[in-house]
């Protein structure tokens, strides 16, 4: 199995796909076109990336199987295009968990105490104690959660330990699990808005989070809090932010910006990194040795499983739910050709397979096939199944509820 490594990967990593028997082509700097060429050159079964966007004329033009994203999120990656050739799409989620934790309440401590520009201004050769002596401290504060997710959960030991308050909001969140938490439940992001000194956002990225956090969030904020973004860029309206910052005082710890560069090195031209107010990092929330080598090591797992079961952990592509309408179950001797003509007669009433399994029982002498059907077979090739094959013992149709 050739694997081909499209971004920066640990040696750790290589290492134990070389050791489960994967010829590994590591080429970090490929992108655009030139990824394109590579896999079509390389014919690679796997691709893993991290940063590197994943294209349709990417997807098409090699026999790649699975994409796996060497971090926590997916959106870099055409999943749409992916699910249309068949190519499954993993990544490796928790993994970074602690790290982007330890970088959000960094932002947060950095904005209290104004670390940087206390280091800005020590490197001029300026000292000013009275000025920077103004800080708010953050015991007794409250800190607002938007998504409780992995990353968010590993938020609230951090804050209890600061002897902060908690208040949250995650479309997932129940009271009851909130109280399990031991956080203060929100029914909205505004809520927790209004409610907190400290919002942090822990957001995986979709079509119902991209610009969540708009306007009438930030008005809801108290003048001069803080608003922390580890998560991804897009779940926030800028523009809004950046008004909230000049016009409410809001002051912001940023580490992802709707704008950033792919790469690992280039130009960062967006306006809001000269804004006073911010203070931001390069996308770095993962960036620790601990959680790289915690996702070289699940990036090697999940090949792994793939090379040696077909299975796929922590894919995100598969259908929640397929069109099947209706299930034949057939319990059948374990014999040849006894499925491929079950399956030639579902065939010749152009009804479509959606799944099927085919269980065999101790001693391979019977088997049970489940297979979930478009649509229901008729009457009559159930009955001429029963009558042409002395292999099938029992055959039913059940309806799936929806």
């Amino acid at each position: 199995m050739l694997v081909l490594i499209a971004d920066k990967f640990e040696q750790s990593g290589r290492d134990g796909l070389q050791a489960i028997g994967c010829e590994v082509s590591y080429q970090p700097d490929l992108k655009d076109e030139a990824l394109v060429e590579a896999i079509r050159n390389n014919a690679p079964d796997v691709l893993i990336v991290r940063g590197t966007k994943v294209t349709e004329p990417m997807l098409g033009a090699g026999p790649v199987k699975l994409v796996v994203r060497a971090g926590a999120g997916y959106n870099t990656i055409d999943v749409a295009a992916a699910s249309k050739r068949g190519i499954y799409v993993s990544n490796c989620p928790g993994k970074n968990s602690i790290a982007v934790a330890e970088l959000a309440f960094a932002l947060i401590l950095a904005l209290d105490r104004r670390v940087v520009d206390n280091v800005i201004t020590m490197r001029r050769g300026e000292w000013n104690k009275k000025e920077f002596s103004k800080a708010r401290g953050l015991f007794g504060r409250t800190l607002g959660l938007i998504g409780v997710g992995k990353i968010g959960q590993e938020m609230i030991p951090r804050a209890r330990a600061f002897g902060m308050p908690v208040v949250a909001w995650s479309r997932s969140l129940t009271p009851d699990r909130a109280a399990a938490l031991g956080v203060e439940f929100k029914a909205s992001p505004n809520e927790v808005a209004g409610a907190a000194d400290v919002v942090s956002v822990h957001l995986a990225l979709s079509a119902e989070t991209r610009n969540l956090i708009g306007k009438a969030f930030f008005d809801s904020m108290r003048s001069g809090s803080y608003f922390i973004n580890t998560s991804r860029g897009e779940v926030v309206d800028q523009a809004a932010l950046v008004e909230a910052m000049n016009a409410h005082g809001i002051r912001a710890g940023l580490d992802v910006y709707a704008g950033e560069p792919t790469s690992g090195t280039g130009e960062f031209s967006d306006s809001i990194g000269k804004e006073e107010n911010l203070y931001g990092t390069h996308h770095i929330g993962a960036s620790t040795d601990q959680a790289q080598e915690a996702i070289a090591a699940e990036t090697v797992r999940i090949i792994r499983e793939f090379k040696d079961t077909g299975r796929v952990p922590n894919v995100i592509n598969l259908a929640r739910q397929t069109p099947a309408t209706h299930r034949l179950v057939v319990r059948h001797l374990d014999r040849p050709g006894v499925l491929a003509a079950v399956l030639d007669a579902i065939k010749s009433e152009q009804i479509n397979v959606q799944e099927m399994e085919n269980i065999v029982f101790e001693g391979a002498a019977a088997a049970v096939a489940r297979i979930n059907l478009d649509n229901a077979p008729s009457q009559a090739l159930l009955d001429r199944l029963r009558a042409d094959s002395a292999d099938i013992i029992e055959l039913n149709v059940l309806e799936i509820s929806s």
